[in-house]
């Protein structure tokens, strides 16, 4: 369970703060030391990640795309997808709707 405000690691080298979501919207910032990986994984949320800081290498239904600061990807509904820090890396990441895994 995150609390709503406070850093709490997701996977080694992964920080994430999740901020007070609203009715159908929320957002989360996530820090990445260089190396580390966000897990593969999928959920029924659409989701769009905008770098802050650094370079990620997104990996979104088989396909790798690089983003660096000031650039977004999207990330569809129910699609497998993992990130890798390129270097050290801050993204924030807006799912619709509200990620209840994350809250609970």
């Amino acid at each position: 369970m995150s609390k709503i405000g406070q850093w709490e690691y997701a996977e080694p080298g992964v920080r994430r703060k999740v901020f007070q979501p609203g009715t159908g919207l929320m957002m989360m910032e996530v820090q990445f030391e260089k190396g580390a990986e966000g897990y593969e994984h999928s959920h029924l949320h659409e989701q769009m990640s905008y770098c802050i800081k650094g370079k990620i290498a997104f990996r979104i239904a088989g396909k790798e795309t690089i983003i660096s600061e000031g650039e977004t990807i999207y990330i569809p509904s129910n699609a497998k997808h993992g990130v890798t820090a390129l270097e050290e890396s801050t993204l924030l990441d807006t799912f619709t709707p509200i990620r209840e895994d994350l809250l609970k």
